[in-house]
């Protein structure tokens, strides 16, 4: 098979011809039809994670077809439409995963980091690491939605908020065109926050019921404006802009950050105490929290922007993620155009 390797910590990627993996009793091996290129694959390319070893393929974004089970796996089956995300699998017999938390698994997998990921035709995965994919959804659309996808959605549906509440969208990028496009099918009055002016049409098209230029426009007054947001979904990872929303929450409201910026978040106390509200984080989701958004965005035919690459485009692909110059999410394709 081809695939495409990291082979050290810093290096440039390389396309290379591997013997096809054969999965363990506990896994199965996915033929590849999609693999999403997001931002946490700088932690292999840059070799910024503990622990990982090289080479190394990179992708946490998988979409394709089971092409063959190990002895235990008895919940899937050859030819079976599934995914893999982030989450990688789990230990079962650590205290979270005792209590079914599995989210939080203390020895937890990561697809991609911890082993060999998507960027490549075939990829062996644990079992319990495996989201079934929906006949409604192609591949290319259902592989950001295992990353993007899951960490907007499951943070949404984990809020107090509820239909008709005020739900504001901070940035309105890979995370954010898809936040948007959830707030606004649970039924919230959606307000898109952006920077950029051109995003309006978009964000209006996509389901905001507002939009606020953030240039131009304080966020926090708009928002309170217009009654207060009982969530502020922060999915551009800026520490300023997030600092900048907190003023608009209301009461027992709360900023939930999901697009991790790189320096401290300032926060006034007086703004938290006044309107009881707060600031909390939230990471993806396990394989059935990727299931429940694959068939969400099935039923709402919620899809995400991409631009589509073949593995031997892979360096121009990354390239275009880190840059920021995607629209807005970029997926490889092993074998495809």
């Amino acid at each position: 098979m081809q695939a495409v390797v990291v082979p050290e910590a810093g290096g440039e990627f390389e396309l290379v011809e591997r013997e096809i993996p054969d999965p363990g009793p506990g896994e199965v091996r996915i033929a590849v039809e999609a693999c999403g290129i997001c931002h946490s694959d700088a932690f292999v390319k840059d070799g910024t994670y503990p622990g990982i070893s090289y080479p190394r393929v990179p992708g946490h974004e998988i979409a394709g077809r089971v092409d063959a089970v190990g002895e235990r796996v008895d919940r899937l089956s050859v030819d079976d439409r599934v995914g893999a995300g982030w989450h990688g699998g789990h230990c079962f017999t650590c205290e979270p995963c005792r209590r079914g938390d599995f989210q939080q698994c203390e020895n937890g997998e990561i697809t991609g980091l911890t082993y060999d990921g998507g960027y490549a035709e075939y990829a062996t995965v644990p079992a319990e690491a495996v989201a079934s994919i929906p006949d409604g959804l192609d591949a290319v659309d259902a592989a950001p939605l295992l990353c993007a996808g899951v960490t907007t959605y499951n943070a949404l549906r984990h809020t107090d908020a509820r239909p008709g509440d005020l739900v504001a969208v901070q940035g309105i990028g890979g995370l954010g065109h898809l936040g948007v496009q959830y707030a606004h099918a649970a039924g919230f009055e959606t307000v898109a926050l952006s920077r950029s002016s051109d995003k309006e049409s978009l964000a209006l098209e996509l389901g905001a019921d507002h939009f606020v230029n953030t240039a131009e426009h304080d966020p926090a007054e708009r928002l309170q404006e217009l009654g207060g947001a009982s969530v502020v979904l922060a999915t551009a990872p800026a520490s300023e802009a997030i600092s900048s929303v907190v003023g608009g929450l209301g009461t027992d409201g709360s900023v939930v950050v999901v697009g991790v910026p790189g320096e401290p978040v300032e926060i006034s106390a007086q703004q938290l105490v006044g309107a009881r509200s707060g600031v909390e984080g939230w990471a993806s989701g396990h394989a059935r929290d990727s299931q429940d958004t694959l068939e969400f965005s099935a039923l709402r035919d919620i899809a995400p922007e991409i631009e589509t690459y073949p593995l031997t485009e892979v360096s121009e692909a990354y390239e275009r993620m880190l840059a920021n110059e995607a629209r807005f999410r970029v997926v490889l394709k092993p074998g495809g155009d």
